[in-house]
């Protein structure tokens, strides 16, 4: 892990990239490129970002890149590592960030003479120093037979250029068996220039279909079908195809283009999408235009800095914040649903691609900021998903639900969007999906609605599950109250109280809890199965929702804040189970996974704004570089990102959900975000002070309040940071309590299950069984049943220490 951090602090030199010439002048004077010019695709490509450098254009479907990876390897999820000297070809699909490996279909590659078959050897050697990518671009060099392969993209068509520099014959592998297990293909020529096929592959997502047409700018020669056993005339492939190979004339100097439309519901739609998209072939034209797109999707933020390399990061980031969810629509609106079956999506743009346990937390809300209209049709899509398969999405990719980590997330999804304003879709019938999602039949969610929490016995990741299903409640009790369904509303708030049953005040940790009582021995640093990615000093900071009964049970403002410090100072290791996804470790917060992602900002609870500042803007100049390894842990669809983009803004949403967002400072002396309602959002600041934030303004008015409201963002505001040297003298900023921001449920309490402990769980004679409170502030009673029947008014009171000699369940009620 130390040898990790120190890698990830290295700076990456002689990354090359297309830098775009475009300038203009900022409000302070000085000259800024335009954003696309800042954007450097390498960035996560190397160490465990998990990113790949191709082609793609905002939410598109297409996203055309190299493949130096086969195996799957954690490190290859995204088929390219910047550690690698072989590329493979260049396929049409890949994921941004994720910690398992999939797509990578389509595979195209140019080889010199006649093509073979076997990836081992139309593989090519490359040379980093030959890349170049920007948004929407890619280039490289292969070594075998000097061929330049430049990449653009359209939204649904992948289009290659393949340059080279000796005249002779050359040849193309189509291979449709790269990377995953491919179930089910097929291939057909359909004229000299035109070829369409399918694959049906399995990985993470169990069933993906993707179709394709392939179109040539000149006419190429069948070789043959790669893995088959019989060629009809009408150069159909049957038995088992796996692929293509052709071959080509070329000049020296001379290109050959190929224009590749993709689609999830058939080869005509694929042809659709080709067709309408791809109508020319003037790759330079292609190029701009996925330039103008990206520099129009980035600049919805328009951030101001002599730093280039400030700019570098932060575009950057937006740019990887908005590569997923992907489009999943053909343009005649068909689509492959959850059900298999094709659909037209009616009124909205259907996507895929829901890593919904990463990007609820940061990305999503910046999209309920920046893409109001897209985040309505991410809800939309959830919709669809849980009319077509009875579910909302948990980690939805390819019209497959892969189950993938914990927690139904698309509720707070939903929650924050629709706190915020965004609508344009059936709110009851989402409500009622949410509701679907809260009483699910796996995964532990019954247990836990009849019990409050969730014990070892019941779950793997039983800490985790208990917390993550507390927070959706409370996300599933806000819309409740927007649509006046108030017993409901106090039914899931009671659900969102589970920490109580986990907290244990003795070590002031969330601590697993096994047969009625604590597990033990318990060690707050050990990453086990009791918690997701993590140990019990990244989840015991996990209740977003309501950090005011989280801190009373710390016993004090002063203890919870001497926790934090406690959580970022401490000296201890991760100990236990060995666990890739736990980066960037500041003591015992891990910046390189999600869970860890709101805790800086928690200080602006207690009244230290300041402190949130500095460990912030420590992150934000550490954990993020313009370097391959810029990243210090997985992208993860964005989310990693997005921490960066509104942090850097001096902002941060700890509760989707709600409608604040709590302030730390930004880095930029100025951005503006161009609002989809035509305003424009303004932020400006001192960060180079190295003075303290004592108030800010808003439209001119001086506050003292360390958090902003959703609605002074929406309206076009000017939001202002006022800085000074506090030598001497107090802050005031963010330390009163109506000045702080506000998380709690007040209007329900629960009664967390007793602690029921035993001296030996299987004895010989007899053992002892104690009953206790815990987290309360009086002493109540505590009454239960030996016969394993649900205590009720009758049962027996406790007063002493229960003696058990025979085999038998103790139930107990507060």
């Amino acid at each position: 892990m130390n040898r990790k951090y120190t890698t990830q602090l290295r700076s990456m030199k002689n990354i090359t990239h297309l830098i775009l010439l475009f300038v203009f002048t900022s409000s302070s004077g000085f000259a800024q490129k335009k954003p696309v010019a800042y954007v450097n695709p390498f960035v996560g490509t190397g160490g465990h970002g998990h990113t790949f450098p191709g082609a793609v254009l905002p939410f598109g479907m297409v996203q055309l890149s190299p493949d130096t990876r086969v195996d799957g390897s954690w490190d290859g999820c995204s088929g390219y590592h910047h550690s690698d000297t072989i590329v493979y070809g260049f396929s049409h699909t890949h994921l941004s960030g994720t910690g398992c490996s999939d797509w990578g279909d389509i595979l195209l590659m140019p080889t010199p003479g006649i093509p073979p078959s076997d990836n081992k050897s139309y593989a090519s050697g490359f040379s980093h120093s030959t890349e170049k990518a920007s948004p929407g671009f890619y280039e490289v060099q292969l070594k075998k037979g000097n061929i330049k392969v430049e990449l653009t993209v359209t939204p649904r068509v992948g289009i290659h250029r393949y340059t080279f520099s000796k005249s002779g014959e050359y040849g193309l592998v189509v291979d449709l068996a790269h990377r995953d297990k491919t179930l089910e293909a097929s291939i057909r020529v359909r004229d000299s220039v035109t070829v369409v096929g399918h694959r049906t592959s399995e990985a993470w997502a169990k069933k993906q279909h993707i179709y394709f047409a392939m179109r040539f700018s000149k006419p190429v020669k069948v070789m043959k079908g790669i893995n088959s056993k019989e060629q009809t005339k009408d150069n159909n492939y049957k038995g088992d195809p796996r692929g293509m190979t052709f071959t080509y004339n070329a000049e020296a100097g001379e290109s050959i283009l190929v224009k590749v439309g993709i689609s999830s519901v058939s080869m005509r739609g694929a042809l659709n999408n080709l067709e309408a998209e791809a109508k020319h072939w003037e790759f330079e034209t292609y190029k701009k235009e996925a330039e103008e797109i990206w520099n129009k999707q980035l600049s919805k933020i328009e951030v101001e800095s002599r730093d280039a390399e400030k700019l570098n990061v932060f575009y950057t980031s937006l740019y990887h914040c908005c590569i997923h969810p992907s489009l999943n629509m053909d343009v005649d609106k068909q689509y492959r649903g959850r059900d298999e079956k094709i659909h037209t999506a009616e009124s909205f743009t259907n996507y895929s691609v829901f890593s919904l346990w990463d990007t609820y937390r940061a990305l999503h809300p910046l999209f309920s900021i920046i893409e109001r209209k897209r985040s309505s049709d991410f809800i939309n899509s959830f919709l669809v998903q849980y009319q077509q398969a009875g579910r909302l999405p948990v980690w939805e990719l390819s019209s497959n639900e892969t189950d993938c980590m914990i927690g139904f997330h698309s509720v707070s999804v939903i929650a924050d969007a629709m706190v915020k304003g965004i609508r344009g879709f059936d709110t009851l019938a989402v409500y009622n999906a949410m509701k679907a999602a809260a009483s699910y039949t796996g995964f532990g969610i019954p247990q836990f609605n009849k019990q409050g929490y969730l014990q070892i016995d019941d779950q793997s990741e039983s800490v985790s599950k208990s917390l993550e299903y507390a927070y959706d409640n409370w996300c599933v009790a806000q819309v409740a109250g927007l649509l006046k369904e108030e017993g409901d509303k106090k039914m899931f708030l009671k659900r969102s109280l589970a920490y109580y049953n986990l907290f244990d005040v003795t070590t002031g940790n969330m601590r697993p809890r096994k047969n009625g009582g604590w597990l033990s021995p318990f060690l707050p640093n050990e990453i086990n199965n009791h918690f997701t990615e993590g140990n019990s000093w990244q989840y015991s900071f996990y209740v977003p929702h309501d950090l005011t009964g989280l801190i009373k049970l710390h016993g004090s403002e002063a203890k919870f804040e001497a926790k934090l410090d406690e959580l970022f100072q401490t000296k201890q290791k991760t100990a236990g189970r060995e666990q890739a996804d736990v980066t960037g470790l500041i003591g015992q917060y891990a910046h390189g996974n999600e869970p860890s992602h709101h805790m800086a900002y928690l200080y602006n609870y207690v009244g230290k704004p300041q402190k949130t500042i500095d460990r912030v803007k420590w992150i934000c100049n550490n954990f993020y570089k313009n370097s391959t390894d810029g990243l210090i842990g997985n992208e993860d669809c964005g989310q990693m990102s997005a921490w960066y983009v509104l942090s850097a803004m001096g902002m941060y949403p700890v509760c989707p959900g709600s409608t604040q967002y709590v302030l730390s400072e930004p880095i930029f002396n100025s951005a503006k975000v161009n609002l989809e309602n035509g305003k424009t959002f303004s932020i400006k600041a001192n960060p180079d002070a190295n003075k303290a934030v004592t108030a800010i303004s808003v439209n001119g008015t001086k506050k003292m309040e360390s958090f902003i409201n959703f609605s002074t963002i929406l309206s076009g505001a000017e939001l202002q940071f006022y800085n000074e040297d506090l030598s001497t003298g107090s802050n005031n900023f963010g330390v009163a309590a109506t000045n702080r921001p506000t998380s709690q449920v007040s209007e329900v309490s629960v009664i967390p299950a007793p602690l029921i402990s035993s001296g030996k769980r299987v004895f010989k004679d007899t053992t002892q069984v104690s009953i206790s409170m815990i987290n309360l502030p009086v002493q109540l009673i505590s009454v239960y049943t030996m016969d394993g029947k649900d205590p009720d008014a009758l049962a027996k009171v406790y007063t002493k220490m229960i003696t058990v000699d025979s085999t038998g369940v103790i139930k107990a009620r507060i």
